[in-house]
């Protein structure tokens, strides 16, 4: 099974994009992030051959799951605080695997209310897959983390020095994802620096290799047994009017 993320930074801007990709890619699942509006083109998604379910909000945020096979819409809030009404949460099922499709809050600038509510977003997500963990479920975490786990997942981290991805408190928490024994698939098979999910549009940073890697996927143990590769696909990057992120590919074995 194969199963991509990607945040598509508008599905009305990017859905001939999208399309195209999925006609040459073939993946069972597409989970996206940052849809940026509530209309939601099911019927050309449909004509693909996807099923999709849809967390969305007016013009911000939202997060969409496409699948090849039966989808059973699980959750859509992140539980823990009854006032969030951001779009950037999505658990549903598909083949065994509990599929969540996150889109993790950007925190800067760091020092105001948009960094506190990253931080207990993701603590609140902890909560969450710890739950899931202790339900020893067959369970990916994926999407748009805005984290920089580490100094060799970005180009010059001088340059990302009190970014709200890099603090120590960000990555303490992403760490403390992994201490519950969810696995960085794409470190599993590709361990070389420099190969990023995200460019900024300015400065040539795409054409430089001026990137970053904030697109992951965390699995649990019973699907990291399954994993076969995980690749980042750059070339949407170099497309006309391109989204800032590319689409990363976890490939499955076939559950025994």
């Amino acid at each position: 099974m194969k199963i991509a993320i990607w945040n598509v930074n508008s599905i009305k801007t990017r859905i001939d994009h999208v399309k195209n990709w999925l006609k040459t890619h073939d993946v069972d699942v597409l989970m996206l992030q940052e849809l940026k509006g509530t209309e939601f083109p099911f019927d050309e998604f449909t004509a693909l051959g996807y099923k999709a379910e849809v967390s969305a909000q007016k013009t911000y945020n939202g997060v969409a799951t496409l699948s090849k096979h039966d989808i059973e819409r699980v959750c859509d809030t992140l539980p823990g605080d009854d006032a969030d009404e951001q779009a950037r949460f999505l658990d549903c099922k598909i083949n065994g695997v509990r599929c969540v499709n996150i889109y993790l809050p950007n925190g800067n600038p760091v020092g105001t209310e948009k960094y506190d509510y990253k931080l207990g977003w993701m603590e609140r997500l902890h909560d969450y897959m710890k739950e899931l963990r202790r339900a020893d479920l067959d369970v990916l975490v994926a999407g748009d983390y805005n984290v920089i786990p580490e100094a060799r997942d970005c180009h010059d981290p001088k340059v990302w020095e009190g970014d709200a991805a890099t603090l120590p408190q960000t990555r303490a928490l992403y760490r403390s994802y992994e201490y519950l024994g969810y696995v960085d698939a794409f470190r599993v098979f590709n361990q070389a620096d420099r190969q990023y999910s995200f460019w900024d549009y300015q400065r040539g940073a795409y054409q430089k290799n001026h990137g970053i890697r904030i697109d992951h996927f965390l699995v649990s143990p019973m699907v990291a047994d399954r994993m076969e590769s995980c690749v980042i696909d750059t070339a949407p990057r170099g497309l006309e009017k391109p989204s800032d992120h590319v689409p990363v590919i976890l490939t499955l074995a076939d559950a025994a």
